[in-house]
């Protein structure tokens, strides 16, 4: 299947990156990439992976880039996030219990439990230093 449309965002390892994601992401509707329904999910998954990495990746104070590639495919986009941070395989992670109480939940993982539910299709490989992390929501 061919791609109709793919764009790419490099951001910096700082959480004021974000804004500039929300902004990216709102082009990309504009431009028919995906269906505004999906808008805020969108919003959601890559603030999620982002602040994964952006908060736990890296030694604090360092400066590096994170790369975020968005393909639209007939009916699906692709979202592929590659970054130079410490091997961290987020599909490995157990889902949480989420019918615990919070108070006795472990801190933690709802992030990556809430991006399994929202997308179609989550993967994760480790090429030579980078973390690629590639997530694909298919519409109707």
């Amino acid at each position: 299947m061919e791609a109709s449309l793919s764009k790419q965002l490099v951001i910096r390892n700082d959480v004021s990156e974000l804004n500039r994601v929300q902004a990216f992401t709102e082009e990309l509707e504009a431009l028919g990439m995906f269906p505004p329904s999906f808008s805020m999910q969108l919003n959601l998954v890559l603030e999620e992976a982002l602040s994964n990495i952006i908060f736990y990746a890296y030694q604090q104070g360092s400066s590096h880039t994170i790369q975020v590639d968005f393909v639209a495919l007939d009916k699906s986009l692709e979202v592929t996030i590659t970054d130079s941070g410490k091997a961290f395989d987020p599909t490995a992670k157990e889902d949480p219990d989420i019918n615990l109480p919070a108070q006795e939940r472990p801190i933690g993982g709802l992030g990556i439990f809430l991006i399994k539910k929202i997308m179609d299709e989550l993967s994760y490989t480790r090429k030579q230093e980078y973390n690629i992390l590639k997530m694909k929501k298919n519409f109707d």
